[in-house]
């Protein structure tokens, strides 16, 4: 599959909260790095962060853009509340191996009343 493909399907199983099916997506060692918080390293701590996020909160993710460049792919997303963002996948293999996200978790904690961490 190619970047861009991947993260097209990526975008299906993220809306469908599934953690299981979204970590198969990833290589054993993959990081994903949303750049609010900590890099999360390993497959199963990354099933464990969408698990966990996708528990706290209902989350969309409404594709604007998807490019690709070789071995990459970045999405530009929104989502029905109003939160907009970008994510940068480097996908080695058919699977990602790092993944870079930007947003605003403020507005994300504010939008989907999550207390934040002191």
């Amino acid at each position: 599959m190619r970047p861009k493909e991947l993260v097209q399907h990526w975008v299906d199983v993220f809306n469908n909260a599934d953690a299981e099916t979204i970590a198969a997506l990833y290589h054993e060692d993959a990081v994903n790095h949303q750049v609010a918080n900590e890099p999360v390293v390993g497959r199963d701590a990354i099933k464990e962060m969408f698990a966990t996020g996708f528990a706290a909160a209902d989350m969309v993710c409404i594709p604007e853009n998807i490019f690709e460049d070789n071995e990459w792919a970045i999405l530009e997303w929104k989502d029905p509340m109003g939160l907009r963002g970008c994510g940068f996948f480097h996908v080695v293999e058919g699977k990602i191996k790092f993944q870079r996200g930007y947003w605003d978790k403020l507005s994300f904690h504010r939008l989907h009343n999550i207390p934040l961490e002191l």
